[in-house]
């Protein structure tokens, strides 16, 4: 920011300066100009032409008497072609060579240096005066020294000027900067005084401009602090529904018992489910921290359609709805939370399964309902299905941790998993609501 106020200011300054600088030096120019100028028309409104017409004269004098002093640094001249030069006294022994032969109409300025240490400024015109057929030049002439010193002394004025312009507006730029940023110093102090002592949130006092940051940070403290709860929570869970199998392990070792294969096989099953199960969790909330995910919820129901088919073959599984709905949730955790509500419908239903995508368009979230025609589940069974283990038909093979499973992750993502009868194939209704995204 520094670098770039330096940049901007210095050219702005150069260009304002250098603006300026020709504006003045032109408005004094111009002056010095205005003044020899006078003095070319008062030399020309003198002049005559002498009875033989062969030389000019003036009737009336100049009024500066610098003209009648040698080398005074004013001087005047009247030449004409073929005829005898008229110069001012104060030329002497010497005589002002005009730029050329041109006819100069109006007057014309320029700079001379013909004579050594003293530079001109000159005015020439042309003049063919009544009486006279002969193109008589007039010129004046004035040592420029007291211009160029003019000149000299207001470029110094507007250099240093400039310069002292530039350096406090740097200066009052580097405090803008000091100032403006010093909101960000104190969120560092904030955010290190946190780290220190160990503080969850940042409650120190902080000005307007940097409480949408501050906000930003304490939300993003807040997701880690619930995050790192739920892995404690996880590894909390795990480790007491391994202590029970591990505990039955080590008692039938020690005791040598008969069936301790048995005992083996059977625990070992146990806690593969606990495993499985926290192990769905963990990667949900590991792919839910990266970001707002996206799913297109009727491809993911369409490619679980087309696995159960192929694991229960008689069943006829139909898909409805809104074929551009879109979930906020990875397409991973969609695919596993509709594969088990899908297989379940298929496995203990009558062989009819019907899913309809955004059913109830008018809420906010994404509903999907998953319906069957088989027995249902009665409503005093419905609050426990969702634990660990639970299952109500034993006589089919599973884990008892598929509806534990869609329950945790669907809440995870901000959803939730209801079951209802299902008044068109009379079954059960899994209602199953995720947010919804929009684009």
């Amino acid at each position: 920011m520094a670098l770039i106020a330096a940049g901007w200011i210095s050219i702005l300054l150069i260009l304002g300066g250098v603006a300026l600088e020709r504006t003045l030096t032109n408005l004094v120019q111009d002056n010095f100009d205005d003044q020899i100028g006078y003095v070319l028309t008062a030399l020309v409104a003198s002049a005559e032409i002498a009875p033989d017409r062969n030389e000019v004269f003036l009737y009336s004098q100049l009024g500066d008497q610098r003209f009648l002093e040698p080398n005074s640094g004013v001087y005047w001249q009247i030449s004409g072609e073929g005829v005898e030069t008229f110069p001012s006294r104060s030329l002497w022994d010497r005589t002002l060579v005009p730029q050329g032969d041109h006819f100069d109409s109006e007057p014309h300025f320029y700079n001379s240096d013909q004579f050594a240490n003293e530079p001109l400024r000159m005015v020439e015109r042309t003049v063919i005066l009544p009486g006279s057929n002969t193109r008589w030049t007039f010129v004046v002439a004035s040592d420029r020294g007291d211009l160029d010193a003019q000149i000299s002394r207001i470029r110094s004025i507007l250099l240093w000027s400039f310069a002292a312009l530039g350096l406090g507006l740097f200066g009052m730029t580097l405090l803008q900067i000091r100032y403006g940023l010093s909101p960000l110093r104190r969120v560092r102090a904030a955010i290190q005084h946190l780290r220190s002592t160990g503080a969850n949130r940042i409650t120190d006092p902080l000005p307007q401009e940097v409480e949408p940051l501050v906000d930003e940070i304490n939300s993003l403290l807040a997701h880690t602090e619930t995050q790192a709860e739920e892995a404690r929570r996880h590894a909390g869970n795990l480790a007491h529904a391994l202590k029970t199998p591990l505990t039955v392990l080590t008692n039938a070792a020690t005791a040598q018992a008969p069936d301790l294969g048995e005992a083996v096989i059977r625990e070992t099953r146990t806690m593969q489910r606990h495993v499985d199960h926290h192990l769905a969790r963990a990667r949900a909330v590991g792919r839910r921290a990266i970001g707002h995910a996206r799913a297109p919820v009727c491809e993911s129901a369409e490619a679980v359609r087309r696995a159960v088919e192929r694991l229960y073959p008689d069943s006829r599984i139909d898909i409805a709805g809104n074929r551009g709905a879109l979930a906020m949730i990875e397409r991973q955790d969609l695919d596993e939370i509709l594969g088990n509500l899908i297989e379940n419908a298929a496995k203990y239903g009558g062989g009819t399964v019907f899913v309809t995508v955004d059913a109830e368009p008018e809420v906010a979230q994404c509903v999907v309902w998953v319906e069957d025609d088989g027995v249902g589940i009665p409503i005093e069974d419905r609050a426990r299905i969702f634990d660990r283990g639970i299952r109500l038909d034993t006589g089919k093979p599973g884990t008892g941790l598929g509806l534990a499973i869609v329950r945790d992750v669907a809440e995870i993502y901000g959803g939730s998993v209801e079951l209802e009868d299902s008044e068109d194939l009379g079954g059960l209704l899994v209602r199953l609501s995720l947010p919804r995204s929009e684009s």
